[in-house]
């Protein structure tokens, strides 16, 4: 199990954004597919306190339910890359 765990709907551009800053940084992740109904994401919900993806979760840096997808790309970049995106 990884570190990182990505909250997601397959086809969500705003996922797949954070899924590819991901993999270009090269970081090991889980992913956890969200319901497409937002009244059946209670698992997300409990997570961040809304339903909307992606919400990104970092257990090695203290990061416990980070949602938008921009907000999580300059988290990534600063924390694992070169700096802003």
């Amino acid at each position: 199990m990884a570190n990182i765990t990505l909250y997601e709907l397959p086809g969500c551009p705003f996922c797949i954004r954070v899924a590819d800053k991901l993999d270009e940084l090269g970081l090991e992740y889980d992913t956890i597919e969200v319901p497409a109904a937002h009244s059946q994401r209670t698992e997300v919900e409990e997570v961040s306190g809304q339903t909307g993806v992606p919400v990104l979760v970092d257990e090695a840096h203290g990061v416990e339910g980070m949602p938008e997808s921009r907000d999580i790309v300059a988290y990534l970049e600063k924390t694992y890359g070169d700096g802003p995106a």
